[in-house]
């Protein structure tokens, strides 16, 4: 894992976003993303300085295309992010899981989901 991966791992995982449990290093269909909350069908990459170049960009936006098929959604993050502005990238996925939980109201909330944030 990079740095930035240890960062964003160290806010995802024991259930500290409202009570939803995400995987680290999850194989979906033939490819591994890098978070993965199953309950959300929530991907959450983490691009370093390898996804740069337009061949890395191309492949990984294939591979998001074949994954959002399947119903995963994502959210895209640099390293730099991580290291530089964590507070937002909280904020994104906070975000990103209220819109998520707005749209599937069949969604069973785990136990710790503070139903406010919908308000």
């Amino acid at each position: 894992m990079t740095f930035g991966e240890v960062l964003l791992w160290n806010e995802l995982k024991n259930d500290m976003f409202w009570g939803f449990d995400f995987d680290r290093q999850r194989c979906i269909d033939n490819y591994i993303v890098d978070f993965y909350c199953k309950e959300l069908l929530l991907a959450i990459e983490v691009d370093g300085m390898s996804h740069n170049h337009e061949e890395a960009f191309l492949k990984d936006e294939l591979r998001q295309q074949k994954l959002e098929r399947l119903g995963v959604r994502f959210l895209r993050f640099s390293e730099a992010e991580m290291k530089n502005d964590m507070l937002n990238v909280i904020r994104a996925i906070e975000g990103k899981i209220v819109e998520i939980v707005k749209q599937d109201k069949t969604m069973k909330l785990p136990k710790d989901f503070d139903l406010t944030v919908l308000d």
